[in-house]
Order: structure tokens, then C-alpha cells, then sequence
């Protein structure tokens, strides 16, 4: 499985809404971080899309990736058919093999049934141009919800973006989420995080940290993961520091460490 640096491994650098930074982080320093990191895989997700880059720095990004021979995914949300073949469209010209998708965005809040259609009806397309849609699991849908549109569709271009940590929002934990969603799992997103009871002992908080400081059962999850699933992504929830640029310099910082940490584990050429 190849280990590479995504555009929410660095969510503070290219912008949080109401937190932006003087000089956004955008998908050419990304290449360049994951040259430094020595690694080969980049995926560009929704807070940084593709589909709103001019088309010469859209260019740029193909031949930039190809010279430096970095393999390229693309992320996206709001998985109306529109916008589901727009993104697929992209996938095949950067050569991406899996379309990563977050289903919902703020008006976009689909029932299991139209999540079905909508993909049946693209599944021919995605067959087609040999491109496999990955479902990220989110703090929405179940993840029996996910495995119901898995065995619905029942088509091998059609899987999961696993995300453990996503689905703590629902009250699932780890094993549940990798029991329930590794065999479908094409692409899976490390995120480290940490669980601690409050002071008071009313409450627990769930926070980022970099790999090896918290408590993902790691070494289980990747014996869950079938062959098909190729390609690990870095993401982190990176908490704030008093300024925007203390922040950025510990988010960076923090994949660094985990970047380390996780060579142990992962192919990284």
C-alpha cells in the first residue's frame, strides 16, 4: 500500500473558512512538500478543487506531478450526477484510479435511495474510463448505511474511502467502522487522534495528533484491509494554536512526524 500527503494534511495552510492565511498553501507546494517528504502520492481534496483552478495551472499540476513522477488522486463532495461527472472527468485527465467523494455538502443532503441511483446510473462511466469511486464514511450515514450501498451497487469500480475517525461523530469506534467497511475499502485515510476524559470526568474530548501519540489501533486496521485498497492518505485534525501561523507551523510539523512514523509501516516510491 503506497503512503502519501493529501490537501487536508495541511487544512490550516490552504484555508478554513473565517481562518485564512496571507498566502493560501495550493497544489503546487503540495507536490513540493511530498518531494521533501520523499513520497510519491498526492491527493487533492474538496478544500482545495480542482474544478476551480484556472486551466493553465490546472496543466501545470499534470506536467509539475509527471516530472517529479507523482501519483495523483482527486477528492471531492457534493455528489449530485453533475458534479459526479465532473470530478470523474478530472480523474481521468490527472490519471487518478480512485475519485475519493464526501456525499453530502451543506444543501446536498441525499436519502440512501437517491445515493443508489445516482451512482448506478454513473456506474457504467466510471467502468468505462477504469476510475473506482471512492465513498468516504461521514458523520451522517451509518456505517451499515455504507455497507447497504456497497451491496446495492455491488460493482467492483464502486468502494470506500475508509475513514476511522469520521464516524466517532456518530458514536462508532474504530473496530466497528473497520469491521463493518475494510472489505470494501479502496483508499483509507490515516488520521491520528487522541481520546482523553475531561478534568471534571463529565466527557471525554476527541483531538488530532501525529502518528504514534494516539490511540488508532493502526497495526489491526491495515490487517483488516484487503489488497484492493492501494493507497494511504495522511489527513489531520490539527488543534489551533493562539495564532494562524503558530498553527500552520505545528500542522506542518505534526505531519512530519507522522509521515516518519508511518514509513514504518507503508511503501513510499
Amino acid at each position: 500500500m503506497k503512503l502519501g500527503i493529501s490537501s487536508y494534511s495541511f487544512t490550516w495552510a490552504v484555508g478554513v473558512p473565517g481562518s485564512l492565511p496571507e498566502k493560501k498553501l495550493n497544489e503546487t507546494d503540495l507536490l513540493g512538500i511530498a518531494k521533501e517528504m520523499n513520497l510519491s502520492l498526492v491527493q487533492i481534496a474538496d478544500n482545495m478543487p480542482l474544478d476551480s483552478i484556472p486551466a493553465d495551472r490546472f496543466e501545470n499540476l499534470i506536467q509539475k506531478a509527471a516530472e517529479n513522477n507523482i501519483q495523483l488522486e482527486v477528492g471531492a463532495k457534493n455528489m449530485t450526477p453533475d458534479n459526479l461527472e465532473r470530478y470523474l472527468l478530472i480523474a481521468e485527465k490527472i490519471k487518478s484510479k480512485i475519485l475519493r467523494f464526501v456525499i453530502d455538502d451543506d444543501d446536498f443532503r441525499p436519502e440512501l435511495t437517491e445515493i443508489i441511483s445516482i451512482i448506478l446510473n454513473a456506474e457504467p462511466e466510471f467502468r468505462k474510463r477504469g476510475v473506482i469511486l471512492a465513498l468516504e464514511n461521514h458523520e451522517r450515514l451509518l456505517t451499515g448505511e455504507f455497507v447497504h450501498i456497497m451491496e446495492k451497487v455491488n460493482s467492483p469500480y464502486i468502494g470506500i474511502c475508509l475513514d476511522c475517525a469520521n464516524s466517532l461523530g456518530l458514536g462508532q469506534g474504530f473496530r466497528e467502522v473497520v469491521e463493518q467497511l475494510a472489505p470494501f475499502a479502496v483508499n483509507f485515510h490515516l488520521k491520528e487522534v487522541f481520546i482523553k476524559r475531561k478534568y471534571h470526568k463529565m466527557g471525554f474530548d476527541i483531538e488530532g495528533r501525529p502518528f504514534g501519540e494516539g490511540c488508532l489501533p493502526l497495526k489491526w486496521i491495515l490487517e483488516q484491509l484487503p489488497s484492493k485498497c492501494q493507497t494511504a492518505i495522511l489527513e489531520q485534525w490539527t488543534p489551533p494554536e493562539e495564532t494562524l501561523q503558530a498553527t500552520i507551523i505545528k500542522e506542518r510539523e505534526w505531519a512530519g512526524k507522522s509521515i516518519s512514523y508511518l514509513k514504518n509501516f507503508f511503501d513510499i516510491i
